[in-house]
């Protein structure tokens, strides 16, 4: 591994589910909020006439779940809480200013803010998904009574503004520092972006690296 040489983080799998999420889940918070603010009740027309809206929402947002979960099942254990983090919630305040202090962290490939983002957003989706199937007149609110279904809409809608919340952090955490945009359209990082965001990550890498070299 030269110093030049890019460091892949994403792979191609997991770049295009994101990507896809993304395109799904933009039309769903869209329609969503069209219903919960009627202010907003323009918005609908994001998916067509707000008839064609209540048909497609639904399948979009298990649709999203679907690709949540496939992200779940390939990041979960980057997203445990360990021992370390604690060192970067001490020092959220340097991670904020940016200040020398935040690039000490011993960070892994994913420091302890993001991995609060991840759980919360899986909370979000879930919720969204048993409170959505009580809700989904066509095919299960029948099966369960009135205050079953008005208990669902509410948890719906408490968790769809939720996930909104979430992913409108995640996007500007995301713009905020600069190199992880371009790291999730091409999958690679330069050594630089993960000795200075990533520290421990970077460790790991290089020294699998050297490992592999010693090994040929």
């Amino acid at each position: 591994m030269t110093e030049k040489e890019p460091i892949l983080r994403t792979g191609f799998a997991e770049r295009l589910c994101h990507w896809l999420m993304v395109a799904c889940f933009i039309p769903v918070a869209l329609s969503g909020l069209s219903w919960f603010f009627p202010s907003l009740s323009w918005l609908s027309g994001v998916l067509g006439t707000p008839q064609l809206a209540r048909v497609l929402h639904p399948f979009l947002g298990v649709l999203v779940f679907i690709l949540l979960a496939f992200m779940f099942a390939r990041f979960a254990h980057h997203n445990v809480l360990v021992k370390s983090d604690r060192l970067w919630f001490r020092n959220v305040k340097a991670v904020v200013l940016n200040t020398p202090a935040a690039h000490k962290l011993r960070i892994g490939k994913y420091n302890a803010g993001q991995k609060v983002l991840f759980w919360l957003i899986m909370l979000a989706i879930a919720a969204l998904l048993a409170s959505g199937l009580v809700i989904w007149r066509r095919y299960f609110s029948g099966y369960f009574p009135i205050p079953v279904i008005r208990l669902a809409l509410l948890l719906h809608a408490m968790a769809g503004i939720g996930l909104v919340l979430l992913i409108a952090g995640h996007v500007y955490l995301a713009i905020w520092v600069r190199g992880s945009i371009s790291g999730m359209l091409t999958g690679y990082v330069s050594r630089a972006w993960a000795r200075h965001h990533h520290d421990r990550w970077y460790d790991e890498i290089a020294g699998a690296g050297k490992s592999d070299g010693r090994r040929r």
